[in-house]
């Protein structure tokens, strides 16, 4: 295959420019199929959704840290796309008003959201899920002091990444001493019932290869996490996820600059499983962005993919029944979703 050349991705400009910059090259690669074309191959229909269970909603790309795998692009200086009070208000009308069992609430850091206690507490009131997407650091900040014992309070699950159980790996992703903060965060979790066998606390820890290569088995790396964690550290947790490493926004830009683009993507192509397709979670989810608006998962809301043309563009026009029954947006970076196991953000699909 011929080489891209280097072409930094970092934050100029509009992010709608930074986006179509994205596609341009997840798209542009001749020798790669398309993933429609590989859906088709497989005698698969074109993705589209099968109800929605999960409302997910990136309340802001505010974060203390700067991961190097961050399909968000995420940190301190994202303080101007924080979500509103009013969207958050309207994000709760469509959970009283759908037919949701989960909030799953993400970033950024969500909790640096000034209105996140508010948006937990009001959706737990109507008995939906919430999940929150912690980087766990954010938990010994001075001014979230006392977010552990409030997400305790609440019942929120917390989906905490720590992409490896060895220090030296997980601090390569996300930033020297991040691995012991990581541990501090989790003894405290563990003190207040969370991962305990005898608590309904719900701990999820999230696992993100270091390098251009696919998750190993969920099941296996989780026991493998179980007896480091626990001998190592006395940690406990529920689950363990297995994510792919996403190619958008800094992941990307990592691919790009060593040079691993082509292989990657290939990679992902290779190992494209029907099975995991058909499980995918656009399927069961919406994705809100800070702003607002609407897209079909997580991923496509990085890439201004928003939902299709024929479908509500806000979460102002939310309509379930429309929703619930639409056609899905689809690119090459969809193969994310779809190689080996497959993931997404409740981990492998085929396991």
């Amino acid at each position: 295959m011929t080489s891209l050349p280097v072409l930094t991705l970092k934050r100029r400009g509009s992010e709608l420019a930074v986006a179509e910059k994205q596609l341009q090259i997840l798209e542009r690669s001749s020798e790669l199929p398309r993933f429609p074309a590989v859906l088709q191959k497989h005698a698969l229909a074109q993705l589209s959704a099968d109800g929605i269970d999960i409302l997910q909603v990136n309340v802001g790309k505010l974060c203390n840290m700067t991961c190097a795998h961050c399909h968000v692009d995420a940190g301190p200086d994202r303080k101007d796309e924080n979500m509103s009070a009013e969207t958050i208000e309207l994000c709760l009308t469509a959970l009283r008003n759908g037919q949701f069992k989960t909030l799953d609430l993400t970033g950024g850091a969500p909790e640096m959201n000034p209105n996140f206690k508010h948006f937990v507490s009001e959706a737990r009131k109507h008995d939906v899920h919430v999940i929150d997407r912690c980087n766990l650091t954010i938990l010994l900040a001075k001014p979230f002091a006392d977010m552990p014992q409030f997400l305790a309070d609440h019942q929120v699950e917390i989906v905490a990444s720590l992409p490896c159980y060895l220090e030296e790996n997980a601090d390569a992703q996300r930033g020297d001493g991040a691995f012991q903060q990581s541990i501090e965060a989790l003894k405290m979790l563990n003190e207040l019932g969370y991962g305990q066998l005898d608590s309904n606390l719900m701990l999820t820890l999230v696992y993100n290869p270091v390098g251009p290569s696919l998750p190993p088995d969920q099941h296996g790396l989780e026991s493998k996490y179980r007896e480091v964690l626990q001998t190592e550290y006395g940690i406990v947790f529920n689950r363990l996820f297995t994510i792919t490493n996403m190619p958008i926004s800094r992941y990307l830009d990592y691919l790009l600059e060593t040079g691993d683009y082509e292989s990657y993507m290939a990679k992902l192509v290779d190992a494209f499983n029907p099975a995991a397709a058909l499980g995918v979670m656009c399927r069961k989810m919406i994705s809100v962005g800070w702003d607002g608006r609407l897209y079909d998962c997580d991923f496509n809301q990085m890439l201004e993919l928003p939902t299709n043309a024929s479908q509500p563009k806000h979460i102002r026009d939310f309509n379930f029944g429309i929703l619930a029954k639409r056609s899905i947006i689809t690119a090459r970076h969809c193969f994310g979703c779809t190689a080996a196991a497959g993931s997404g953000c409740l981990g492998a699909i085929d396991n």
